[in-house]
């Protein structure tokens, strides 16, 4: 794992401690590629905070192909709050690092490509670290849709039936929690713990928040901070997305096993016993429709809930598009190679 400290100058003058202001300076990092869709509304947001405070922008650009790389080039020779750097390694957890130790804030608020901050989002998540002493404090992911099929993919991610429990998703209880969405947190703790780790293609934010908890350091969760996100825009970019959740997150628990959580069991579970069911009803043992038949209610009962809820056309898909978020995931965590 690398270090997120910057070799070409002594942190101890470069780096902004933490001090007891109420506004410390606020470094906002980002990891990119290939994002030009949503880059310019990413931007916009992080540059529109109402955060009384000094805010920097550092954007790690992992080499984009679409655009994007002049789309930041354009923004930061207008607006001198932003700052472009290059990720050669192309992946979040280095373009990451990078973005850090290019940065000179006493806070770390980190936020991606598909994402939007609310207005409020860092002066609330300051004020929220100031008040918990959490190691990394995080929001609410409002996943939102503009086509009809990223409107279900959307509303899938944001159930208990799609994503189990994780919190982030759908919850309005604060309180501490196992992972949070993005995160902000404070310099020194991301230095004490050597920031993200760059073997992981997917899944680097629980795994550095599992190492913040085991230092004993609290998560902590609060739904007023809200990031808009813009999921997939197909089935195959969904399952491309899940199949390599699966797969890091495997990686990650055969350094971490004490980090495993319930849900994560599900999707591997549901693989394993339709290829069972499969392999039983070609040998003629009875009863070999039962877990599909189980899983087909479940997705008719998560549906029709769903739909008391939710009054938009688009949940009619749950049907296709959580099949697609488990068992990609389920699938990609069963796979015996991890490619990188």
């Amino acid at each position: 794992m690398r270090s997120i400290r910057n070799p070409a100058c002594d942190n101890r003058d470069r780096m902004e401690k933490p001090v007891p202001s109420k506004f410390p300076r606020v470094s906002v990092v980002m990891a990119v590629r290939n994002d030009a869709t949503h880059i310019e509304a990413t931007l916009n947001a992080v540059l529109g905070q109402d955060y009384p405070g000094e805010i920097e922008v550092v954007v790690a650009d992992g080499r984009s192909t679409d655009g994007t790389s002049a789309i930041l080039l354009r923004r930061a020779a207008k607006e001198p709050r932003l700052r472009v750097v290059d990720n050669p390694d192309q992946s979040a957890a280095a373009g990451l690092n990078r973005a850090i130790a290019s940065s000179k804030g006493a806070v770390v608020v980190r936020c991606d490509g598909h994402s939007e901050l609310s207005s409020d989002y860092v002066r609330l998540a300051v004020e929220i670290l100031g008040q918990t002493g959490a190691a990394n404090v995080g929001g609410r992911q409002f996943a939102k849709g503009t086509t009809f099929l990223e409107r279900a993919v959307a509303i899938a991610m944001t159930t208990p039936f799609g994503v189990g429990n994780a919190r982030f998703r759908y919850s309005s209880v604060p309180g501490p929690t196992d992972t949070v969405y993005l995160g902000t947190f404070p310099r020194d703790v991301l230095e004490e713990v050597g920031g993200f780790d760059t073997d992981l293609l997917r899944n680097q934010d629980y795994e550095l928040n599992y190492r913040l908890r085991r230092a004993g350091r609290i998560v902590w969760f609060d739904p007023r901070l809200r990031v808009t996100y813009r999921p997939r825009s197909s089935l195959g970019a969904l399952w491309r997305q899940y199949l390599d959740y699966g797969r890091w997150k495997r990686v990650m628990l055969m350094r971490n096993p004490g980090s495993l959580v319930a849900r994560q069991t599900a999707p591997p579970l549901l693989v394993i016993g339709l290829i069972l069911s499969a392999l039983a009803g070609v040998i003629g043992i009875p009863f070999w429709w039962l877990v599909p038949a189980s899983y087909a209610t479940f997705l008719g009962i998560a549906t029709i809930t769903v739909s008391i809820h939710r009054r938009d056309g688009a949940v009619c898909l749950l049907p296709i598009v959580i099949p697609t978020m488990h068992l990609a995931w389920g699938t990609g965590f069963l796979l015996l190679r991890t490619r990188r």
